[in-house]
Protein backbone atom coordinates (compact mmCIF):
# COMPACT_ATOMS: atom_id res chain seq x y z
CA UNK A 1 0.00 0.00 0.00
CA UNK A 2 1.23 3.50 -0.82
CA UNK A 3 1.39 6.34 1.68
CA UNK A 4 -1.23 8.38 -0.17
CA UNK A 5 -3.66 5.45 -0.05
CA UNK A 6 -3.15 4.88 3.67
CA UNK A 7 -3.50 8.58 4.48
CA UNK A 8 -6.41 8.94 1.99
CA UNK A 9 -5.06 12.18 0.53
CA UNK A 10 -7.45 14.38 -1.46
CA UNK A 11 -6.73 17.48 -3.51
CA UNK A 12 -6.73 20.52 -1.28
CA UNK A 13 -5.41 18.71 1.78
CA UNK A 14 -2.83 20.24 4.09
CA UNK A 15 -0.87 17.34 5.58
CA UNK A 16 1.26 17.98 8.67
CA UNK A 17 3.84 15.50 10.00
CA UNK A 18 4.73 15.48 13.70
CA UNK A 19 6.53 13.16 16.10
CA UNK A 20 9.79 11.31 15.48
CA UNK A 21 11.38 8.49 13.59
CA UNK A 22 10.69 9.23 9.94
CA UNK A 23 8.72 12.47 9.48
CA UNK A 24 10.90 13.90 6.74
CA UNK A 25 11.21 10.58 4.91
CA UNK A 26 7.45 10.11 5.03
CA UNK A 27 6.83 13.64 3.77
CA UNK A 28 9.29 13.21 0.90
CA UNK A 29 7.99 9.75 0.03
CA UNK A 30 4.41 11.02 -0.06
CA UNK A 31 5.46 14.01 -2.16
CA UNK A 32 7.08 11.79 -4.80
CA UNK A 33 4.08 9.44 -4.84
CA UNK A 34 1.68 12.29 -5.52
CA UNK A 35 3.88 14.15 -7.99
CA UNK A 36 4.39 10.97 -10.03
CA UNK A 37 0.61 10.81 -10.52
CA UNK A 38 0.58 14.36 -11.86
CA UNK A 39 -0.24 16.30 -8.71
CA UNK A 40 1.36 19.68 -8.03
CA UNK A 41 2.94 19.20 -4.61
CA UNK A 42 4.21 21.96 -2.35
CA UNK A 43 6.16 21.23 0.81
CA UNK A 44 7.57 23.35 3.61
CA UNK A 45 8.42 23.25 7.30
CA UNK A 46 7.32 25.28 10.29
CA UNK A 47 10.55 24.27 12.05
CA UNK A 48 13.79 23.28 10.33
CA UNK A 49 15.51 20.58 8.27
CA UNK A 50 19.17 19.79 7.87
CA UNK A 51 20.71 21.38 4.78
CA UNK A 52 21.57 17.91 3.42
CA UNK A 53 17.89 17.00 3.37
CA UNK A 54 17.16 19.85 1.01
CA UNK A 55 18.85 17.87 -1.75
CA UNK A 56 16.23 15.13 -1.41
CA UNK A 57 13.58 17.35 -3.00
CA UNK A 58 13.36 17.78 -6.79
CA UNK A 59 13.47 21.56 -6.37
CA UNK A 60 13.67 24.08 -3.55
CA UNK A 61 13.16 27.83 -3.53
CA UNK A 62 12.46 30.74 -1.23
CA UNK A 63 8.86 31.16 -0.18
CA UNK A 64 8.81 34.87 -1.06
CA UNK A 65 9.74 34.34 -4.72
CA UNK A 66 6.15 35.18 -5.65
CA UNK A 67 3.11 33.14 -6.64
CA UNK A 68 3.96 33.19 -10.37
CA UNK A 69 7.51 31.89 -9.81
CA UNK A 70 6.31 29.14 -7.45
CA UNK A 71 3.59 28.10 -9.92
CA UNK A 72 6.13 27.94 -12.73
CA UNK A 73 8.42 25.78 -10.59
CA UNK A 74 5.53 23.43 -9.88
CA UNK A 75 4.79 23.15 -13.59
CA UNK A 76 8.40 22.19 -14.25
CA UNK A 77 9.21 20.01 -11.22
CA UNK A 78 5.80 18.89 -9.81
CA UNK A 79 7.23 18.76 -6.27
CA UNK A 80 8.69 21.94 -4.75
CA UNK A 81 10.00 22.72 -1.27
CA UNK A 82 9.67 26.29 0.04
CA UNK A 83 11.95 27.75 2.69
CA UNK A 84 12.80 31.04 4.33
CA UNK A 85 16.56 30.87 4.95
CA UNK A 86 19.58 28.60 5.38
CA UNK A 87 21.75 29.15 8.45
CA UNK A 88 24.46 27.06 10.13
CA UNK A 89 23.59 23.92 8.20
CA UNK A 90 19.83 24.13 8.76
CA UNK A 91 16.97 25.10 6.47
CA UNK A 92 14.24 27.13 8.15
CA UNK A 93 10.69 27.43 6.91
CA UNK A 94 8.53 30.54 6.84
CA UNK A 95 6.33 31.49 9.80
CA UNK A 96 3.25 29.32 10.17
CA UNK A 97 1.07 32.41 9.79
CA UNK A 98 2.05 32.53 6.12
CA UNK A 99 0.19 29.28 5.31
CA UNK A 100 -3.21 30.83 4.40
CA UNK A 101 -1.57 33.22 1.93
CA UNK A 102 0.23 30.34 0.27
CA UNK A 103 -2.97 28.34 -0.05
CA UNK A 104 -4.83 31.33 -1.48
CA UNK A 105 -2.25 32.39 -4.06
CA UNK A 106 -0.47 29.29 -5.38
CA UNK A 107 -2.20 26.69 -7.57
CA UNK A 108 -0.91 23.54 -5.89
CA UNK A 109 -2.93 20.36 -5.29
CA UNK A 110 -1.63 19.62 -1.82
CA UNK A 111 0.61 21.16 0.85
CA UNK A 112 2.90 18.93 2.94
CA UNK A 113 4.32 20.40 6.15
CA UNK A 114 6.99 19.14 8.50
CA UNK A 115 5.62 20.63 11.71
CA UNK A 116 7.87 19.19 14.38
CA UNK A 117 11.46 18.40 15.28
CA UNK A 118 13.03 15.42 17.02
CA UNK A 119 16.81 15.68 16.44
CA UNK A 120 16.87 12.31 14.71
CA UNK A 121 15.36 10.40 17.66
CA UNK A 122 12.88 7.56 17.02
CA UNK A 123 10.43 8.58 19.77
CA UNK A 124 9.47 11.91 21.26
CA UNK A 125 7.31 14.03 23.49
CA UNK A 126 6.91 17.71 22.61
CA UNK A 127 8.31 20.62 24.52
CA UNK A 128 6.09 23.56 25.41
CA UNK A 129 6.46 25.34 22.04
CA UNK A 130 6.04 22.18 19.93
CA UNK A 131 4.69 21.13 17.51
CA UNK A 132 3.87 24.02 15.18
CA UNK A 133 0.90 22.76 13.17
CA UNK A 134 -0.91 25.08 10.74
CA UNK A 135 -4.52 25.59 11.78
CA UNK A 136 -5.41 24.78 8.16
CA UNK A 137 -4.11 21.21 8.48
CA UNK A 138 -6.72 18.71 7.33
CA UNK A 139 -4.60 15.62 8.04
CA UNK A 140 -2.00 15.21 10.78
CA UNK A 141 0.40 12.25 10.80
CA UNK A 142 2.07 11.58 14.18
CA UNK A 143 5.14 9.40 13.55
CA UNK A 144 7.09 7.03 15.79
CA UNK A 145 9.61 4.31 14.96
CA UNK A 146 9.58 0.72 16.16
CA UNK A 147 13.37 0.99 16.31
CA UNK A 148 12.81 2.68 19.70
CA UNK A 149 11.65 -0.60 21.27
CA UNK A 150 14.18 -2.11 23.62
CA UNK A 151 16.38 1.00 23.60
CA UNK A 152 17.24 2.72 26.89
CA UNK A 153 14.73 5.33 27.97
CA UNK A 154 17.13 8.26 28.19
CA UNK A 155 18.10 11.50 26.46
CA UNK A 156 20.33 9.67 24.00
CA UNK A 157 17.43 7.67 22.55
CA UNK A 158 14.29 9.69 23.30
CA UNK A 159 13.46 13.32 22.59
CA UNK A 160 12.21 14.95 25.82
CA UNK A 161 11.81 11.80 27.93
CA UNK A 162 11.18 13.96 31.00
CA UNK A 163 7.68 14.84 29.78
CA UNK A 164 6.81 11.15 29.50
CA UNK A 165 8.23 10.36 32.93
CA UNK A 166 6.28 13.18 34.53
CA UNK A 167 3.03 12.02 32.92
CA UNK A 168 3.35 8.24 33.14
CA UNK A 169 6.27 7.46 35.43
CA UNK A 170 8.40 5.72 32.81
CA UNK A 171 11.67 4.79 34.51
CA UNK A 172 14.91 6.31 33.25
CA UNK A 173 17.27 3.77 31.65
CA UNK A 174 14.55 1.13 31.47
CA UNK A 175 14.05 -0.43 28.05
CA UNK A 176 11.33 1.25 25.98
CA UNK A 177 8.20 -0.92 25.78
CA UNK A 178 5.42 -1.17 23.19
CA UNK A 179 2.65 0.22 25.44
CA UNK A 180 4.77 3.30 26.08
CA UNK A 181 4.66 4.24 22.40
CA UNK A 182 0.89 3.78 22.34
CA UNK A 183 0.35 5.83 25.52
CA UNK A 184 2.36 8.76 24.19
CA UNK A 185 0.88 8.65 20.68
CA UNK A 186 -2.72 8.75 21.94
CA UNK A 187 -2.13 11.35 24.66
CA UNK A 188 -3.82 14.70 24.00
CA UNK A 189 -0.93 16.57 25.64
CA UNK A 190 1.87 14.57 23.99
CA UNK A 191 1.43 12.76 20.69
CA UNK A 192 -1.82 14.57 19.81
CA UNK A 193 -0.79 17.97 21.10
CA UNK A 194 -1.76 20.97 18.99
CA UNK A 195 -3.74 19.06 16.36
CA UNK A 196 -6.64 21.13 14.96
CA UNK A 197 -10.06 19.78 15.89
CA UNK A 198 -11.13 19.33 12.27
CA UNK A 199 -8.04 17.38 11.20
CA UNK A 200 -8.05 13.64 10.61
CA UNK A 201 -5.29 11.83 12.52
CA UNK A 202 -3.41 8.91 10.96
CA UNK A 203 -0.53 7.63 13.09
CA UNK A 204 2.44 6.12 11.23
CA UNK A 205 4.53 3.45 12.97
CA UNK A 206 7.70 3.45 10.87
CA UNK A 207 10.27 0.65 10.55
CA UNK A 208 7.65 -2.06 11.01
CA UNK A 209 8.89 -5.25 9.31
CA UNK A 210 6.79 -7.25 6.87
CA UNK A 211 6.54 -10.21 9.24
CA UNK A 212 7.70 -11.55 12.55
CA UNK A 213 7.59 -10.52 16.16
CA UNK A 214 7.91 -6.78 15.56
CA UNK A 215 4.99 -6.81 13.12
CA UNK A 216 2.93 -8.15 16.02
CA UNK A 217 4.29 -5.43 18.30
CA UNK A 218 3.22 -2.85 15.76
CA UNK A 219 -0.30 -4.25 15.69
CA UNK A 220 -0.49 -4.16 19.46
CA UNK A 221 0.63 -0.52 19.52
CA UNK A 222 -1.98 0.27 16.86
CA UNK A 223 -4.78 -1.36 18.83
CA UNK A 224 -3.82 0.48 22.01
CA UNK A 225 -3.47 3.81 20.21
CA UNK A 226 -6.89 3.40 18.60
CA UNK A 227 -8.46 3.51 22.05
CA UNK A 228 -8.32 7.25 21.49
CA UNK A 229 -11.38 8.33 19.51
CA UNK A 230 -9.23 11.15 18.13
CA UNK A 231 -7.14 8.73 16.04
CA UNK A 232 -8.69 7.61 12.76
CA UNK A 233 -6.11 5.01 11.84
CA UNK A 234 -2.62 3.63 12.47
CA UNK A 235 -0.44 2.80 9.45
CA UNK A 236 2.26 0.15 9.94
CA UNK A 237 5.15 0.05 7.51
CA UNK A 238 8.63 1.12 6.51
CA UNK A 239 8.84 4.39 4.65
CA UNK A 240 11.85 3.41 2.54
CA UNK A 241 10.12 0.33 1.09
CA UNK A 242 8.64 0.23 -2.41
CA UNK A 243 5.25 -0.39 -0.77
CA UNK A 244 5.75 1.59 2.43
CA UNK A 245 2.51 0.64 4.22
CA UNK A 246 1.99 -3.00 5.15
CA UNK A 247 -1.41 -2.41 6.71
CA UNK A 248 -3.68 0.31 8.01
CA UNK A 249 -5.30 -0.51 11.33
CA UNK A 250 -8.51 1.39 11.95
CA UNK A 251 -11.10 1.37 14.71
CA UNK A 252 -13.64 -1.36 13.98
CA UNK A 253 -17.01 -2.06 15.50
CA UNK A 254 -19.51 -4.89 15.53
CA UNK A 255 -23.28 -4.54 15.37
CA UNK A 256 -24.89 -7.70 16.75
CA UNK A 257 -28.50 -7.98 15.59
CA UNK A 258 -30.42 -9.50 18.50
CA UNK A 259 -33.78 -7.72 18.42
CA UNK A 260 -35.98 -10.35 16.75
CA UNK A 261 -38.96 -12.20 18.21
CA UNK A 262 -37.78 -15.73 17.27
CA UNK A 263 -41.21 -16.69 15.91
CA UNK A 264 -40.06 -19.88 14.15
CA UNK A 265 -38.08 -21.00 17.19
CA UNK A 266 -41.00 -20.56 19.57
CA UNK A 267 -38.77 -19.05 22.27
CA UNK A 268 -35.96 -16.45 22.45
CA UNK A 269 -33.22 -18.10 20.42
CA UNK A 270 -30.50 -15.65 21.53
CA UNK A 271 -31.14 -16.85 25.10
CA UNK A 272 -30.84 -20.56 24.32
CA UNK A 273 -27.92 -22.30 26.07
CA UNK A 274 -24.78 -22.86 24.04
CA UNK A 275 -21.41 -23.68 25.56
CA UNK A 276 -19.97 -23.53 29.08
CA UNK A 277 -23.23 -22.24 30.58
CA UNK A 278 -23.32 -19.31 28.13
CA UNK A 279 -26.34 -18.35 26.07
CA UNK A 280 -26.04 -17.92 22.32
CA UNK A 281 -25.83 -14.14 22.62
CA UNK A 282 -23.15 -14.37 25.32
CA UNK A 283 -21.14 -16.83 23.22
CA UNK A 284 -21.28 -14.60 20.14
CA UNK A 285 -20.37 -11.51 22.14
CA UNK A 286 -17.48 -13.29 23.84
CA UNK A 287 -16.20 -14.46 20.44
CA UNK A 288 -16.10 -10.85 19.23
CA UNK A 289 -14.27 -9.77 22.38
CA UNK A 290 -11.72 -12.55 21.86
CA UNK A 291 -11.28 -11.31 18.29
CA UNK A 292 -10.27 -7.89 19.69
CA UNK A 293 -13.23 -5.90 18.45
CA UNK A 294 -13.35 -2.93 20.82
CA UNK A 295 -16.62 -1.27 19.81
CA UNK A 296 -19.36 -3.88 20.14
CA UNK A 297 -23.03 -2.90 20.18
CA UNK A 298 -25.67 -5.58 20.78
CA UNK A 299 -28.97 -4.30 19.43
CA UNK A 300 -31.96 -5.51 21.45
CA UNK A 301 -35.70 -5.48 20.88
CA UNK A 302 -38.28 -8.00 22.05
CA UNK A 303 -36.07 -9.48 24.75
CA UNK A 304 -34.16 -6.37 25.77
CA UNK A 305 -34.71 -6.90 29.50
CA UNK A 306 -33.13 -10.35 29.35
CA UNK A 307 -30.32 -9.63 26.87
CA UNK A 308 -29.03 -6.33 28.27
CA UNK A 309 -27.72 -7.64 31.63
CA UNK A 310 -26.01 -10.59 29.93
CA UNK A 311 -23.92 -8.46 27.56
CA UNK A 312 -23.42 -5.70 30.12
CA UNK A 313 -21.71 -8.26 32.35
CA UNK A 314 -19.23 -8.79 29.51
CA UNK A 315 -18.46 -5.06 29.33
CA UNK A 316 -20.44 -4.56 26.12
CA UNK A 317 -23.10 -1.94 25.44
CA UNK A 318 -26.65 -2.92 24.57
CA UNK A 319 -28.57 -0.60 22.23
CA UNK A 320 -32.36 -0.65 22.41
CA UNK A 321 -34.08 -0.52 19.02
CA UNK A 322 -37.31 1.39 19.60
CA UNK A 323 -38.59 0.35 16.17
CA UNK A 324 -38.07 -3.36 16.70
CA UNK A 325 -41.76 -4.25 16.27
CA UNK A 326 -42.16 -2.65 12.84
CA UNK A 327 -38.67 -1.99 11.48
CA UNK A 328 -37.29 -5.53 11.52
CA UNK A 329 -33.57 -6.17 10.99
CA UNK A 330 -32.93 -2.96 9.05
CA UNK A 331 -34.03 -0.78 11.96
CA UNK A 332 -31.73 -2.73 14.30
CA UNK A 333 -28.78 -2.18 11.99
CA UNK A 334 -29.57 1.55 11.88
CA UNK A 335 -29.68 1.71 15.69
CA UNK A 336 -26.30 -0.03 15.89
CA UNK A 337 -24.67 2.28 13.35
CA UNK A 338 -25.97 5.39 15.13
CA UNK A 339 -24.44 4.13 18.39
CA UNK A 340 -20.92 3.81 16.98
CA UNK A 341 -18.16 6.26 18.03
CA UNK A 342 -17.16 8.79 15.38
CA UNK A 343 -13.73 7.25 14.79
CA UNK A 344 -15.05 3.79 13.89
CA UNK A 345 -14.37 3.31 10.19
CA UNK A 346 -16.23 0.03 9.58
CA UNK A 347 -18.48 -2.43 11.36
CA UNK A 348 -18.99 -6.16 11.25
CA UNK A 349 -22.69 -6.87 10.83
CA UNK A 350 -23.17 -9.95 13.01
CA UNK A 351 -26.29 -12.08 13.27
CA UNK A 352 -27.37 -12.74 16.85
CA UNK A 353 -28.43 -16.27 15.97
CA UNK A 354 -25.19 -17.49 14.36
CA UNK A 355 -23.46 -19.18 17.30
CA UNK A 356 -20.77 -20.97 15.29
CA UNK A 357 -19.20 -17.66 14.30
CA UNK A 358 -15.46 -18.33 13.99
CA UNK A 359 -12.65 -16.07 15.27
CA UNK A 360 -10.56 -17.10 12.25
CA UNK A 361 -13.22 -15.71 9.89
CA UNK A 362 -13.29 -12.45 11.81
CA UNK A 363 -9.49 -12.33 11.64
CA UNK A 364 -9.56 -12.90 7.86
CA UNK A 365 -11.99 -10.01 7.39
CA UNK A 366 -10.02 -7.70 9.69
CA UNK A 367 -6.70 -8.56 8.02
CA UNK A 368 -8.09 -8.04 4.53
CA UNK A 369 -9.53 -4.69 5.58
CA UNK A 370 -6.24 -3.58 7.15
CA UNK A 371 -4.39 -4.47 3.96
CA UNK A 372 -6.67 -2.33 1.80
CA UNK A 373 -8.92 -5.01 0.29
CA UNK A 374 -11.91 -2.67 0.24
CA UNK A 375 -14.76 -1.21 2.26
CA UNK A 376 -17.35 -3.93 1.61
CA UNK A 377 -16.05 -7.38 2.54
CA UNK A 378 -18.17 -10.54 2.54
CA UNK A 379 -17.04 -14.03 3.56
CA UNK A 380 -17.69 -16.74 0.99
CA UNK A 381 -17.83 -20.51 1.43
CA UNK A 382 -17.94 -22.52 -1.80
CA UNK A 383 -19.26 -19.53 -3.73
CA UNK A 384 -22.00 -18.81 -1.17
CA UNK A 385 -21.80 -15.56 0.76
CA UNK A 386 -22.59 -15.29 4.43
CA UNK A 387 -22.08 -13.31 7.65
CA UNK A 388 -20.51 -11.37 9.25
CA UNK A 389 -20.29 -8.65 6.62
CA UNK A 390 -17.75 -5.85 6.98
CA UNK A 391 -19.41 -2.55 6.06
CA UNK A 392 -17.27 0.58 5.68
CA UNK A 393 -18.56 3.92 6.95
CA UNK A 394 -18.95 5.25 3.41
CA UNK A 395 -22.06 3.04 3.08
CA UNK A 396 -23.67 3.92 6.40
CA UNK A 397 -25.61 6.99 5.25
CA UNK A 398 -27.13 4.94 2.48
CA UNK A 399 -28.29 2.38 5.04
CA UNK A 400 -29.62 5.06 7.38
CA UNK A 401 -31.65 6.67 4.57
CA UNK A 402 -33.41 3.43 3.62
CA UNK A 403 -37.09 3.60 4.54
CA UNK A 404 -37.71 -0.04 3.80
CA UNK A 405 -35.88 -3.07 2.49
CA UNK A 406 -32.87 -5.00 3.77
CA UNK A 407 -29.09 -4.66 3.87
CA UNK A 408 -28.96 -6.93 0.82
CA UNK A 409 -30.42 -4.06 -1.25
CA UNK A 410 -27.37 -1.89 -0.45
CA UNK A 411 -24.99 -4.76 -1.12
CA UNK A 412 -26.57 -5.56 -4.48
CA UNK A 413 -26.45 -1.90 -5.48
CA UNK A 414 -22.67 -1.98 -4.92
CA UNK A 415 -21.97 -5.47 -6.23
CA UNK A 416 -18.94 -4.26 -8.20
CA UNK A 417 -17.36 -2.97 -4.97
CA UNK A 418 -17.63 -6.22 -3.00
CA UNK A 419 -14.49 -8.12 -2.07
CA UNK A 420 -15.24 -11.74 -1.31
CA UNK A 421 -13.07 -13.39 1.34
CA UNK A 422 -12.86 -17.15 0.83
CA UNK A 423 -13.19 -19.08 4.10
CA UNK A 424 -12.99 -22.78 4.89
CA UNK A 425 -16.02 -23.06 7.17
CA UNK A 426 -19.75 -23.16 6.49
CA UNK A 427 -20.40 -21.44 9.82
CA UNK A 428 -20.89 -18.19 7.89
CA UNK A 429 -24.03 -19.68 6.30
CA UNK A 430 -25.75 -21.21 9.34
CA UNK A 431 -28.13 -19.64 11.82
CA UNK A 432 -30.69 -21.11 14.23
CA UNK A 433 -34.13 -20.11 13.02
CA UNK A 434 -35.81 -23.38 14.05
CA UNK A 435 -35.40 -26.05 16.75
CA UNK A 436 -33.93 -28.38 14.13
CA UNK A 437 -31.40 -25.71 13.12
CA UNK A 438 -30.42 -25.38 16.77
CA UNK A 439 -29.89 -29.12 17.19
CA UNK A 440 -27.86 -29.35 13.97
CA UNK A 441 -25.64 -26.41 14.88
CA UNK A 442 -24.93 -27.89 18.29
CA UNK A 443 -23.91 -31.16 16.66
CA UNK A 444 -21.66 -29.34 14.19
CA UNK A 445 -20.04 -27.52 17.10
CA UNK A 446 -19.42 -30.84 18.90
CA UNK A 447 -21.92 -30.07 21.65
CA UNK A 448 -24.41 -32.49 23.17
CA UNK A 449 -28.09 -32.37 22.33
CA UNK A 450 -30.26 -30.78 24.98
CA UNK A 451 -34.06 -30.75 25.22
CA UNK A 452 -35.85 -27.54 24.27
Amino acid sequence: MKLNQAFNIARGDVVAFVGAGGKTSALIGLGYELSETGWRVLATTTTKLSEEQLGLFPFAMRYDAGAHAISSALSEHQFVFLYDRIESGFVYGPAVEWTPQLLDTVDSDVLLVEADTSDGMPFKAPYENEPIIPSEASIVVPVASLSALGKPFDNDHVYNPQAMSEKYGFSENSNIKSPWLAQVLRDDELGLKGIPDKARVIVFINQTPVRGYLRGRGRMIARLALQSERINGVALGAVRSAEPIHELQRALGAVVLAGGKSVRMGQPKVLLPWDKEKTIIEHITHTLIRSRIDNIRVVTGYYADEVKPLVKALGVKAVYNRSYKTGEMLSSLKAGLRAMPDNVSAVLVVLGDQPRIQPKVIYQLMSAYAQGAGELLIPSYKMRRGHPILLGRQYWNEVLKLRSGVLRDIINAHSDEITYIDVDTDSILKDVDTPEDYRQERRRAGLKDIPL
